[in-house]
């Protein structure tokens, strides 16, 4: 009984991660350079997306989802099977292990999101790199700047009246 638990569980965990789902490249728009054609811009875009990949390790987000939410999930049954075991004996580490695996599981979904997330990041900045290197347009990332204020300087008092005669 308390080995369908663990496998429901566990299947549960990677239900759970696998609905973690990042794009397979780039999350920027690129466009062409002046006087590029279509067809150099596609060669520039594969060559730039084989550097960008190739400079997180070459693995994709996603792989990074759901080695990371796995690990949370193994993490989590073997923290709960240890507390279970502290508290209740052998009968109380099996119980632990379900509960310290959906737990981990939930953790691991969360995990998983932050892993891809930064991976996709990284991604991103090295393909963006590459392809204005390669003389394309890329987006410029900035925040909004407030406009100098003007300031107006005080008017001179007004000139003395002549004196009277």
């Amino acid at each position: 009984m308390r080995l369908k638990t663990t496998h429901a569980a566990l299947g549960a965990a990677l239900l759970l991660t696998a609905c973690v789902t990042v794009p397979e490249g780039p999350s920027v728009m690129v466009l062409p350079g002046s006087g590029k054609n279509f067809d150099q811009f596609q060669l520039d875009d594969y060559s730039c997306k084989q550097f960008a990949k190739a400079s997180i390790g070459g693995t994709n987000a996603q792989q990074a989802a759901t080695e990371s939410g796995v690990k949370s999930a193994a993490v989590g049954a073997a923290v709960g099977a240890a507390a279970g075991a502290l508290m209740g004996g052998h009968r109380g580490a099996g119980t632990g292990a379900g509960a310290g695996l959906a737990v981990g599981a939930l953790a691991g979904t969360g995990a998983a999101q932050s892993s891809a997330g930064n991976l996709q990041q990284r991604y991103d900045t090295a393909y963006v790199q590459c392809m204005y290197a390669k003389g394309n347009r890329v987006p410029v990332y900035g925040g909004m700047q407030q406009a100098p204020s003007r300031s107006y300087d005080t008017p001179p008092p007004p000139p003395p009246p002549p004196p009277s005669r």
